[in-house]
C-alpha cells in the first residue's frame, strides 16, 4: 500500500499547484479582457499599465527606511503561509489570492512554504526549521521580498527578516500597495494615504542604524555653542510627522463629507432610488455596471482595479429611473484601517435601497467569497438593505457548477457581463426589488410650480395628466416621502 503523504509534501504540493496556475493569477495582470462598446474606450489601461514591475530596482534594506521603502515596486518574491486551523484547500485559495495580490502590486512570484502548524510561532511566524528553509530559498531564487499571508506583528516581521535577511512584508501591506497604485481621485488618494500611515506607524523602525541618529543634546555627544539641546532621532521625528500628517488628511476626508451628502440629499429628494453593486474583487462589477448603463468605467482583469466609486443613472424596463453606483471590491481578510478610511466610499451602500451582490461564479470558492462581502457589509450597518445575489462569468462554468450555485442561494441569478445572458432577467428582478411609488394622489398644481410636475415624469407613476383653467390636474403614484411634500395639492 502506498505510503500516505506527510503534510510537507501535501504543502509543496499547494504551492506547485499555485506557481503551475496559468489560468488564474498568473494572468492576472495579461491584456486579455474583451471590451465591447459598453465599456468605453478605456484610456486609463494605458496609464495603469505603465506602473508595472520596474525590473532591476534594488530594495537593499540596510540603505533604506520602512518610509522609503514603501515607495519602491516589490519585485521578486516568495509567499509564506500556514494550515492547521483551517482546511488545506481554504490555505490553497488563500495562497492563490495572496499570488494574485502580489502581482497586481508588480511582483513576480518565485516560490512559496506552506507549514502546517496549529498556531504562528510568536517569535518568527514560520516554526524555526521552517525560518531556516526560507532563508536559504530566499537566496537560491534571488528573492528580494517575503509575503507573509497572513498580518505579522511588528516583532515576528523584525525577527524573521533578521532571519532570512531579507525584507518581509504581510498580506496588508501588499493590499495597501495595490490602493496606492489605483487611487485616482483626490478622496481615494488621501483615504489610501491615511490607511498607510495607520498602518505604518507602530511597524515603524529603522534598519541597521539608520533611524537611531540624534540630532544635538549631550547625550548624543554635542558639544558647543548651537549642539546642546534634548536632541530626537529620526524615528521619533518620523512618527511625529507621520502623526501629523494623518491629523491632516482627516481633516481633508472630513471636509470631503458634505459634497458627497449633498449629492445623495439631491437623490433623495427627487425620490430616485439607490442600487450599489458590491461584491469581492475582480468580480466582474465594473463590467456589469458598464453593460447596464454605458458608464465606460475602467474594466481590467486585476485586484482592486476600481477604488473611486462611480454613480450612473439609469432606468427599469417600465421606466422607473434609478441610480447604480460601482463599490470598491472586498477581499477575506480586508484590513481594518481600509474598511475605516474607506467608511465614506462604502457610505454608497449603506445610504442605498437595493445591494446587488455581484460573485465570481468561477471562484473555487464562492461561498467564503459571499460569507466575506457579508461580513464587511455588516461592519458598515447595510445589513438590513434587501440583497439580490448575482453569480457573475457563468459562462466560464459548466452545468454542474450551475446546479450547484442555484442550491447554494436560491433565489439568485446567474448573468455573464462578457456574453450578455441572464441581464433582462437581472433588470427585471431589479425593478421588481426597487421601492415603487404607492402613495396615489389627486393634485392640481399651480402653473407656477412647475417644478413639481417635472419631479412627478421623473419619479411617480402617472395614471392621467390634464391641463386645467386653474393648474395641471394629476392622477399619480408617488413616494411616501414626496406625497407629503405634494400634500397641500390634493384635490
Amino acid at each position: 500500500m502506498a505510503d500516505e503523504q506527510t503534510p510537507i509534501d501535501r504543502g509543496a504540493e499547494v504551492i506547485d499547484r499555485i506557481l503551475r496556475r496559468g489560468a488564474k493569477a498568473a494572468a492576472i495582470n495579461d491584456l486579455d479582457v474583451e471590451h465591447g462598446s459598453y465599456d468605453g474606450d478605456q484610456l486609463d489601461l494605458e496609464e495603469r499599465n505603465a506602473l508595472r514591475r520596474v525590473a532591476g530596482l534594488s530594495t537593499e534594506r540596510e540603505d533604506i527606511s520602512d518610509v522609503e521603502y514603501r515607495q519602491l515596486r516589490l519585485e521578486k518574491v516568495i509567499l509564506i503561509g500556514l494550515w492547521g486551523e483551517q482546511s488545506l484547500q481554504d490555505s490553497e485559495n488563500s495562497m492563490r489570492e495572496l499570488a494574485a495580490l502580489a502581482e497586481t502590486a508588480g511582483a513576480e512570484v518565485l516560490d512559496g512554504l506552506l507549514q502546517r502548524r496549529a498556531h504562528p510561532d510568536p517569535a518568527t511566524y514560520l516554526g524555526k526549521g521552517k525560518a531556516a528553509e526560507l532563508k536559504a530559498l530566499v537566496a537560491a531564487v534571488g528573492a528580494d521580498t517575503v509575503i507573509a499571508d497572513t498580518e505579522l506583528a511588528p516583532s515576528q516581521r523584525r525577527e524573521l527578516e533578521n532571519v532570512v535577511n531579507a525584507k518581509v512584508i504581510d498580506r496588508t501591506a501588499v493590499i495597501l500597495d495595490i490602493f496606492a497604485q489605483h487611487a485616482k481621485s483626490r478622496e481615494g488618494k488621501a483615504q489610501v494615504e491615511l490607511a498607510q500611515l495607520e498602518y505604518l506607524l507602530p511597524r515603524l523602525r529603522g534598519w541597521g542604524e539608520s533611524m537611531s541618529r540624534q540630532a544635538g543634546g549631550q547625550a548624543a555627544g554635542g558639544v558647543g555653542m548651537g549642539s546642546r539641546g534634548p536632541g530626537e532621532t529620526k524615528i521619533e521625528l518620523d512618527r511625529r510627522r507621520i502623526n501629523t500628517r494623518m491629523a491632516k488628511l482627516r481633516k481633508q476626508i472630513a471636509a470631503m463629507k458634505p459634497a458627497r451628502e449633498t449629492k445623495r440629499a439631491s437623490r433623495k429628494k427627487n425620490s430616485v432610488p439607490s442600487v450599489a453593486i458590491a461584491g469581492y474583487t475582480n468580480a466582474g462589477k465594473s463590467s456589469l455596471l458598464n453593460r447596464l448603463t454605458q458608464a465606460g468605467v475602467l474594466v481590467e482583469n486585476a485586484l482592486f482595479a476600481t477604488l473611486d466609486p462611480t454613480v450612473r443613472k439609469t432606468q427599469t424596463p417600465d421606466g422607473q429611473p434609478y441610480t447604480l453606483a460601482d463599490t470598491v471590491g472586498f477581499v477575506r481578510n480586508l484590513p481594518h484601517q481600509l474598511v475605516e478610511a474607506f467608511r465614506s466610499t462604502l457610505e454608497e451602500i449603506g445610504d442605498s435601497d437595493l445591494i446587488v451582490h455581484v460573485v465570481d461564479a468561477s471562484h473555487p470558492d464562492p461561498a467564503s467569497q459571499i460569507a466575506t462581502v457579508r461580513e464587511v457589509i455588516s461592519e458598515v450597518d447595510a445589513q438590513n438593505i434587501p440583497e439580490l445575489i448575482v453569480f457573475n462569468k457563468i459562462d466560464l462554468v459548466d452545468e454542474t457548477q450551475r446546479i450547484a450555485l442555484r442550491s447554494m442561494e436560491s433565489n439568485s441569478i446567474q448573468v455573464s457581463s462578457r456574453s450578455g445572458e441572464g441581464l433582462e432577467l437581472l433588470q427585471q428582478r431589479i425593478a421588481e426589488l426597487l421601492p415603487k411609488p404607492n402613495v396615489l394622489l389627486d393634485l392640481l398644481i399651480p402653473y407656477n410650480r412647475g417644478d413639481l410636475v417635472s419631479r412627478l415624469h421623473l419619479n411617480s407613476q402617472i395614471q392621467s395628466l390634464e391641463y386645467l383653467e386653474e393648474g395641471t390636474h394629476v392622477i399619480a403614484h408617488v413616494a411616501p416621502d414626496f406625497a407629503a411634500e405634494l400634500s397641500q395639492f390634493s384635490r
